[in-house]
């Protein structure tokens, strides 16, 4: 999954929370990034709708192996499961879409320059 992150363009690891040791994945530059990604050892955190009721799909997919984030979750944010239940090319797909998301949302002169909407 951190390849995965990694590979999007413009995107750099970030490590806020260093006792956890795993990284968030941002896009954008420096200060002004915002994060896509909140990986775990257990899951990976993504914007995963631009509502909570898009989101909320993955939880009707998913229960159990999909949740609403802690904070964030009004805001469409799920964390997603590695336990098996959830497709590993959904969960990249959903890596995918949490990066479409956000740089969408980004200023044009803040999105990396190889990026297509």
């Amino acid at each position: 999954m951190q390849a995965h992150c990694a590979a999007k363009p413009g995107a750099w690891p970030d490590w806020p929370w260093e006792h956890d040791g795993f990284p968030v994945f941002k896009v954008g530059p420096g200060e002004r990034g915002k994060i896509f990604a909140f990986l775990g050892d257990t899951g990976v955190g993504v914007k995963a709708g631009p509502s909570r009721e898009v989101a909320d799909e993955w939880l009707h997919r998913y229960p159990g192996s999909a949740s609403v984030m802690a904070y964030i979750g009004r805001a469409g944010w799920n964390d997603l499961a590695f336990d098996g239940a959830i497709p590993d090319d959904e969960l990249l797909e959903a890596v995918d879409e949490s990066y479409r998301l956000v740089v969408e949302r980004l200023p044009k002169k803040l999105r990396p320059e190889s990026w297509d909407a």
